[in-house]
């Protein structure tokens, strides 16, 4: 019998053509240890994954999502990630980061060159492959500028 792929939601959040991305903790046992990859998280029983999206943000950084749209589905063997995305209308600094290493706004450039440079980390760190490619596809869109 085959076990049935974990669901997930996660949101691409842009700010001034910049993205916010998580720098995942550390921890071998996680999917991307060490990191940039995109906030989110599991979806619980009986939760659609536009609810869940809006918890797992709340819980990671203290942000009500506003109004926000579904950009896709991103399936494999192991995970479905349910993928939206919403503009981040406070600062910077008003987020709090309660899960992950560190945080920042990425630029296109710093998501194209794979990797980004995490103040608490001490160094460059790669971004998670399916993350970059989520953030290529949703660039190469041009949504942020069209909504």
């Amino acid at each position: 019998m085959s076990k049935q792929p974990i669901q997930v939601a996660i949101a691409i959040l842009y700010q001034d053509n910049k993205f916010l991305m998580q720098l995942r903790d550390d921890i071998p046992n996680i999917p991307y240890p060490a990191h940039w990859a995109l906030f989110g998280g599991h979806i619980e029983p009986g939760e659609t994954p536009d609810i869940a999206v809006q918890r797992e943000i709340l819980e990671e950084i203290g942000y009500v999502l506003p109004h926000f749209f579904k950009f896709g589905c991103y399936a494999d063997n192991v995970v479905v990630r349910h993928v939206f995305h919403a503009p981040l209308l406070v600062e910077f600094n008003q987020l709090v980061l309660n899960e992950g290493w560190d945080m920042g706004l990425l630029t296109p450039d710093d998501i194209r060159q794979g990797n980004f440079y995490s103040a608490n980390a001490g160094g460059e760190k790669p971004l998670g492959a399916i993350p970059q490619q989520i953030l290529l596809e949703f660039i190469e869109k041009d949504l942020v500028n069209s909504q």
